[in-house]
């Protein structure tokens, strides 16, 4: 691993829920990987949340890094700023089911729950 900053402290939190589907959708990869998570520009509110399963190695010094009992949440720095403090939960409804973030940074969401705004 790199110089990245390996936190005790989580600023991300993941609920069982996801953290249970993340490394489902991890193991079926076949790859000893982590789970990046970010924001970019864009969506209906003005930022949108990005997640994507990443090989360690590609793990910068401007990133933090959250231990999860061995599974690994990369962000980086800039992200962090807007997602200091998510949640990260999953539900298997059938209506509004997949992965949800609860941001207490974001002013609105959208209705579809993956973009807000700051």
């Amino acid at each position: 691993m790199t110089s990245a900053t390996q936190s005790q402290q989580r600023g991300i939190m993941i609920a069982d829920g996801a953290l249970q589907q993340v490394k489902f959708l991890r193991d079926k990869q076949g790859k000893d990987l982590c789970l990046r998570v970010g924001v970019r520009q864009g969506g209906c509110s003005g930022m949108s949340y990005m997640m994507d399963f990443i090989d360690p190695s590609t793990i910068t010094e401007n990133d933090d890094v959250f231990d999860y009992d061995g599974f690994q949440l990369v962000c980086d720095r800039k992200s962090l700023l807007y997602l200091y403090g998510l949640v990260l939960d999953y539900s298997d409804a059938m209506i509004g089911g997949g992965f949800q973030f609860t941001n207490p940074n974001a002013s609105q969401t959208c209705g579809c729950g993956k973009s807000f705004a700051v």
